[in-house]
């Protein structure tokens, strides 16, 4: 950044944080704000509170107080933010990523702390997690948060004294982390945020009711799932007979479906090591959720290519007519969650509270987003990028294809051809390029001739 970039990030922030001025009451908090976000923009050691406030020249129990006891709303905040990135971010394809992180704490008295598993650290350790929600364009060019909110472990929930102490409000229960990572979709559409797509990871993607409930959100997503996921190739409700369902592995490697077709390969990105590709094959496959049968959808088996004993098996509702690269864009899309994270842990301090209080907790969760979310403004107007969407090149099109929206979540699924030499992987109607722009469009498809091109997005490479 140059002298008048830096210069200009003043009241580029000052207009920014205007935004958020209904979720005061008063002008002192609302100042406090000020002060808050741009200590998390400095350049210190730490983000906690303390060496925040002192680098603003202010005493560190007045942020302390802001943390704590000043009143203004911070879930207005929260929804002000999603407007924010609705209004001015959202773009046709949009990648919604869910994941849970860990952060460290000493002792016993931090809302919500225990011994769980903490990614950060990589083993079970005494920390506090949170369920996040973060968005990424289809460019994975921006990306940002967009909720955050604490997981209670059960053994909270069973201790009143324990609850009263951490300031924890009666409505907040013990919830699995796929229950709160619904209940964060479901706020973000509420505000406005329709994400074309949403992934996750195997944790995730192992649970029917999960799974089950992006079902009847209509939710288009592409999660990665287990080896030993259950699963038919064929419709069991149609069926005299059916058989049980079979392992994910199993159906990937031996039916005849798989067998019989060629792998696609694609290059995912460089490494320090060389370029990274992938190969993968699709196969039509309908699974019982809570009862219910649901399919046609897509088990998808990729591997790496310089091992293929490195495997990955992919889950998505995704409806005809979306070309299978998409697809694998959208399933190997969630490392922008993990730069999120990293952002907001390395660089604005999330990890670095120490409050103890619930609300305390939830509040520095949503500043950290506010700071999160003008850093990923400010990013995108200092590269010069104009808020448009991003053609992923194809490599079946020698045209750039905008935007890749298919049709909605719950629509059948063209069978897949079940390919030999380079047959390509998807049917006839599969592998027309639909243009749709909204989510409840209907398709028009156009056919045009193959080449290959080089991204540095996702794409097949032969």
């Amino acid at each position: 950044m140059n002298v008048d970039q830096i210069v200009s990030l003043g009241p580029q922030l000052a207009d920014y944080l205007d935004e958020y001025a209904d979720c005061f009451g008063r002008s002192e908090p609302r100042g406090h704000l000020t002060a808050y976000v741009r200590g998390q923009l400095l350049d210190l050691q730490r983000k906690s509170v303390e060496p925040m406030a002192l680098a603003n020249g202010i005493q560190p129990r007045t942020l302390q107080e802001f943390l704590g006891t000043d009143v203004w709303d911070e879930e207005r905040m929260r929804d002000r933010l999603q407007g924010i990135v609705a209004r001015d971010h959202l773009r046709d394809n949009s990648i919604g990523i869910l994941d849970d992180s860990g952060h460290a704490k000493c002792g016993q008295h931090t809302a919500c702390v225990s011994r769980q598993y903490c990614g950060r650290t990589g083993k079970v350790d005494n920390c506090v997690v949170t369920v996040n929600l973060s968005l990424a364009s289809f460019d994975t060019r921006f990306r940002v948060m967009l909720d955050s909110e604490p997981y209670l472990p059960e053994s909270w929930d069973r201790d009143a004294a324990r609850r009263d102490r951490a300031r924890i409000p009666d409505d907040v229960r013990y919830r699995p982390k796929y229950d709160i990572g619904l209940e964060e979709l479901d706020r973000a559409r509420q505000n406005g945020v329709w994400l074309s797509w949403l992934t996750a990871d195997g944790w995730y993607g192992q649970k029917p009711k999960f799974l089950a409930g992006l079902q009847q959100r209509q939710q288009r997503f592409v999660v990665e799932i287990p080896c030993n996921f259950r699963c038919w190739s064929y419709d069991p409700t149609w069926a005299k007979r059916a058989q049980p369902p079979k392992e994910a592995r199993n159906l990937a490697r031996y039916s005849r479906h798989m067998m019989r077709q060629a792998w696609t390969r694609v290059y995912l990105k460089d490494t320090e090591k060389g370029p990274q590709v992938w190969e993968a094959k699709a196969m039509p496959v309908w699974v019982e959720l809570e009862g219910q049968v649901y399919g046609p959808w897509w088990l998808v088996l990729a591997r790496d290519v310089t091992d293929p004993r490195e495997e990955k098996y992919l889950l998505s509702n995704a409806s005809a007519g979306v070309p299978f690269e998409v697809i694998l864009h959208v399933g190997f899309a969630r490392w922008p969650i993990e730069r999120c994270l990293e952002d907001e842990k390395s660089e604005l301090g999330m990890s670095h509270f120490e409050v103890r209080k619930y609300p305390s907790i939830c509040r520095h969760l949503v500043l950290t987003m506010v700071s999160h979310l003008f850093l990923a403004r400010q990013t995108r107007r200092l590269r010069g990028e104009k808020p448009t969407d991003h053609c992923l090149p194809s490599s079946r099109c020698h045209l750039r294809v905008a935007p890749h929206a298919a049709a909605p979540a719950g629509r059948s699924v063209s069978g897949i051809a079940a390919a030999s030499g380079d047959c390509p992987v998807l049917s006839a109607p599969q592998r027309r390029r639909p243009h749709l722009a909204r989510e409840n469009q209907t398709p028009t498809a156009r056919t045009t001739r193959h080449r290959l091109e080089k991204s540095s997005l996702l794409q097949a490479t032969g």
